[in-house]
């Protein structure tokens, strides 16, 4: 009976100090405990059973797995990585906010982050927090579920492959691509996929393409049939597309060549100015104000800037 309580007892332990992250490892296991491998692996094995029904009864996808880089047991994902009430709770208010996906791929997300890091005793004060946003919701006007396109695209973008896209144009008839994916990227409702398009059968629209050295831009809402290829195109990596630095110089997802725009900004919109443009600088302050140069791709900066009224002075 005492082995049998000593046994638990080590159970319980090993378990405890997987999910607060640790890693273990066999051989020091049997020296913690004074025990044989073959009872450490036993508790190991006990533990994977264990860890495999609560994922079938509550729907988690913890895993007990045997590290081989580490040469070591751990749990994926470990339960420390999981946010606190106060992330959950801003996580939620930016994914409200975004308005980026319907109400039936919201909803689900949301219950999920609420089920799996908000304690039992804190879900009702979360629930009550966000159940006006929630009520209210706006889902966007194209009501298509998105996140499977995303993630099947991304895997394109991932392995270099080409994709064959029908795209529908708002102002013309559906449109075919063949082009090759370099990023996915969000922006004000929309989910985006950034690409090069490939060369085709005639040269003049070769020609055309060649021109067109910049990335073109499709909201993957839009995508209405796609196919990724086996072919694999190839990215030298010094000149691999940076998704961080594009998305520095992009407004409004407004496709078209860089440019430079230099301007003046009162003081009650610098900060918003700064804020809405990372590759912003401020070159010097004066009576007119701060003189600020910026890039971006496309015509959406001028767009933004128009939107600032008296407070914003273009200069070039």
């Amino acid at each position: 009976m005492n082995d049998l309580r000593i046994a638990k007892d080590r159970l319980l332990r090993m378990c405890a100090r997987l999910t607060e992250g640790e890693v273990l490892y066999k051989d020091e296991e049997a020296a913690r405990y004074g025990c044989s491998l073959r009872s450490i692996q036993r508790d190991f094995d006990d533990l994977r059973a264990f860890f495999d029904d609560r994922n079938l009864e509550n729907g988690t996808k913890q895993k007990l797995i045997y590290d081989r880089m580490l040469k070591g047991y751990r749990l994926e994902p470990p339960v420390h990585m999981l946010l606190s009430d106060e992330e959950t709770y801003g996580v939620i208010k930016i994914l409200l906010e975004s308005r980026s996906l319907t109400k039936r791929e919201m909803k689900p997300i949301l219950k999920k982050l609420v089920d799996c890091c908000v304690p039992k005793e804190n879900q009702q004060r979360i629930a009550k927090l966000i159940a006006n946003e929630t009520y209210h919701y706006v889902e966007p006007h194209h009501n298509k579920v998105v996140l499977k396109t995303m993630w099947e695209l991304s895997k394109a973008v991932q392995e270099q492959r080409y994709v064959n896209i029908t795209y529908d144009n708002k102002y013309k008839e559906p449109i075919r691509r063949k082009i090759k994916p370099v990023g996915i990227l969000f922006s004000e409702y929309y989910f985006y996929m950034i690409a090069f398009i490939a060369e085709g059968e005639s040269e003049e629209f070769n020609k055309t393409i060649k021109d067109y050295a910049y990335p073109a831009i499709y909201r993957i809402d839009r995508i209405r049939r796609f196919t990724i290829s086996d072919e694999r195109f190839r990215v030298v990596y010094e000149n691999r597309f940076e998704e961080g630095e594009y998305r520095k110089r992009v407004q409004f997802m407004w496709p078209g060549k860089l440019q430079k725009v230099k301007f003046y900004v009162q003081e009650k919109s610098l900060e918003a100015v700064l804020d809405r443009l990372p590759t912003a600088k401020v070159i010097k302050q004066d009576a007119k104000g701060y003189l600020v140069t910026a890039e971006a791709f496309g015509e959406g900066i001028h767009m933004w800037l128009r939107s600032q009224g008296e407070w914003v002075e273009v200069i070039k």
